[in-house]
């Protein structure tokens, strides 16, 4: 069963929650929050949801400018306003001291909230996810490439053949990443466009390619998993420099999943594989 709750984030920004309970769980069970990433909504997250809600309160959440979430014009899409979105939740719907597993901008919101707030944190998953600043030409190629989206799509599937296919960034066929941008489109009267708007993405995206987050990162203080896929945007030395950072760090991999990992069909065994057993450990000491 999966219900809708809203929670008031920072500035009042009305953000939708989404729950996943089964009966058999009884109340008191352990918290776990997810965090999609750049452009994601908490409807990514909900073949791993299911399974983590036969054993805990399971929430994911659409963050500010994301999925069913307000997107105030004016903003902020910034940092601490993500972060605050994230502690509001954890607070509102009484989920701490919770477990945050984060996809991409999502885990960086996820860890930063740990360092900051870790009175609310048990422990932590980060979803393939740098910690080293990206860079102003990163930033600008995400500028051109918004600029060459065929908007509007004539359909749902004209969407997930150029996300999946027809896109310059798509080095081979990927049905996944097609699916995946095909549930962050809605109907228009012209055609199908992003539930987001794409300049708050690069407004959000702005305010951490730039720097560098080891400090955060090294702040860190619960047990916490680095997971990266093998083709995904984490490379193997960074993500383990991660762990070193980290205080109480570990490491896993899934074999040939990409930035994805979470969502793309064809691992979700290796992913759960994964992810669980650390989840088990750290929840049931």
């Amino acid at each position: 069963m999966v219900r809708r709750i809203d929670v008031t984030g920072a500035d009042g920004v009305r953000l939708a929650a989404w729950e996943f309970r089964e009966e058999r769980v009884q109340g008191g069970a352990s918290g776990v929050l997810l965090l999609h990433g750049l452009m994601g909504r908490a409807s990514h997250w909900a073949p791993t949801a299911r399974w983590l809600a036969e054993r805990h309160r399971t929430v994911a959440l659409d963050q500010r400018g994301h999925g069913r979430s307000d997107k105030p014009a004016a903003g902020p899409y910034t940092r601490e306003a993500y972060v605050a979105d994230a502690a509001a939740a954890v607070e509102q719907l009484d989920l701490g001291p919770v477990t945050l597993v984060g996809h991409s901008m999502g885990a960086l919101t996820a860890w930063q909230l740990a360092a900051e707030r870790p009175d609310l944190v048990r422990a932590l998953v980060i979803c393939d996810m740098r910690a080293s600043a990206l860079g102003a030409a990163s930033q600008r190629e995400w500028q051109d490439w918004f600029r060459r989206w065929p908007l509007p799509f004539t359909s749902p599937d004209a969407v997930r053949k150029w996300f999946g296919e027809d896109d310059p960034w798509v080095e081979r066929p990927h049905p996944a990443r097609g699916e995946f941008f095909a549930e962050v489109m809605t109907e228009h009267a012209d055609g199908w466009r992003p539930v987001f708007d794409p300049a708050q993405m690069l407004t959000s995206r702005e305010t951490w390619v730039h720097d560098a987050h080891w400090d955060s990162l090294a702040q860190v203080r619960c047990p916490t998993l680095v997971v990266r896929g093998l083709d995904g945007e984490l490379g193997r030395a960074e993500a383990q420099e991660m762990v070193r950072v980290l205080p109480r760090g570990a490491y896993a991999e899934v074999p040939d999943a990409g930035h994805l990992l979470h969502y793309e069909a064809e691992h979700a065994t290796a992913w759960r594989e994964a992810v669980e057993p650390f989840l088990n450990g750290v929840l049931t000491s």
